[in-house]
């Protein structure tokens, strides 16, 4: 009598087998990561020191912030220590009634609105400035590599130094600015004391501050633009304007979404400009939202911590729809990062 042999003459045994290929085909989650670790444990261990360093000075007042921003806390019922007597913290949890009493206060929308205005007039101008000196110097000329480096000076040195620096040309009296115009028979500018001028010499210092690094990105994506293209275009036919249009930009359009993306997020929370040079005013003509938030915190009294916090979480929150939105545009338009 044959024996059939193409079945398994155990059932149960046959059961057992399946089963036991099917955990090894799907492998849980803890084995996967047991993998990854000791395949790459190098590169853990690598990232690891700048992971807990990002944590500790990042995390932890951002944690501390988004709590103490639901909070009532200020100078008067945190906890402190005066001499010998140690006062404990009497602020209470409030939920989000410091984010409804900041959203119908019309100090936000004016503040909000000039923010965005600042932004917007510095990065594209920056933008715009920084892609034209990209174009000049990417052309071969007498002077090339000295150019190169006096247009990067202002980003080598440091921020409060050039603002302190153009605080002396703005100078009103004495100013090398007004000297001039004082010589061509001008009368003197007030460069900060009047809202309107005040909103422009900060546009104008932040842009000299910014077109260093939209020069330098820009500059190395147009040095990446095969100049095969440029030479083809132009046996077709096509004109200086048509290459810019038809190559350059396009070229430089990954380039560009990033230097715009930090551009603005860094515009947007640009400290140092706004307080060293006119510290919000003259009143607060350019008082932007980092800069009012800060004031909350360390220049009234009494400190309002738990407003400062909240108005730093919508800061945060605003930024974060912002790179949001910009990113799924990015991705419509084909570019993914």
């Amino acid at each position: 009598m044959a024996v059939d042999t193409s079945r398994p003459l155990d059932p149960a045994a046959g059961a057992k087998g399946a089963r036991g290929r099917a955990r090894k085909a799907g492998t849980p989650p803890r084995g996967r990561i047991r993998n990854a670790l000791a395949r790459h444990w190098y590169a853990w261990a690598m990232v690891a020191p700048v992971v807990i360093v990002i944590g500790l000075i990042i995390g932890y007042p951002l944690g501390r912030g988004l709590y103490l921003s639901l909070t009532d806390a200020n100078e008067a019922n945190v906890e402190r220590t005066i001499g010998i007597n140690h006062i404990p913290a009497t602020y209470e949890n409030v939920g989000l009634d410091n984010f409804k009493a900041i959203l119908q206060d019309q100090v936000f929308w004016d503040r909000l609105g000039w923010t965005v205005t600042w932004t917007v007039c510095c990065v594209a101008l920056t933008f715009s400035i920084g892609l034209g000196l990209a174009v000049l110097l990417n052309r071969r000329f007498a002077g090339r590599t000295l150019y190169r480096s006096l247009l990067i000076l202002p980003w080598a040195v440091p921020a409060f130094v050039s603002v302190f620096a153009w605080r002396l040309l703005y100078n009103e009296k004495n100013g090398i600015l007004n000297k001039v115009l004082d010589a061509g028979g001008i009368d003197a500018v007030p460069w900060l004391n009047d809202p309107t001028m005040a909103k422009a010499s900060v546009i104008a210092v932040n842009i000299w501050l910014g077109v260093p690094f939209m020069l330098v990105a820009l500059l190395g994506g147009l040095q990446s633009i095969p100049g095969e293209l440029y030479e083809a275009a132009e046996m077709d036919g096509a004109g200086p304007w048509q290459r810019f249009r038809h190559i350059t930009l396009p070229g430089l359009r990954s380039v560009s979404s990033t230097v715009i993306l930090l551009s603005t997020i860094w515009t947007f929370n640009m400290f140092p400009v706004i307080f060293l040079l006119t510290r919000g005013g003259p009143g607060d003509a350019t008082e932007i939202l980092v800069t009012y938030a800060y004031r909350l915190s360390f220049v009234n009294s009494p400190r309002d911590f738990a407003g400062a916090s909240a108005w730093g979480v919508l800061i945060l929150l605003i930024l974060m729809l912002f790179a949001v939105v910009y990113r799924r545009s990015l991705r419509k338009q084909g570019e993914v990062w």
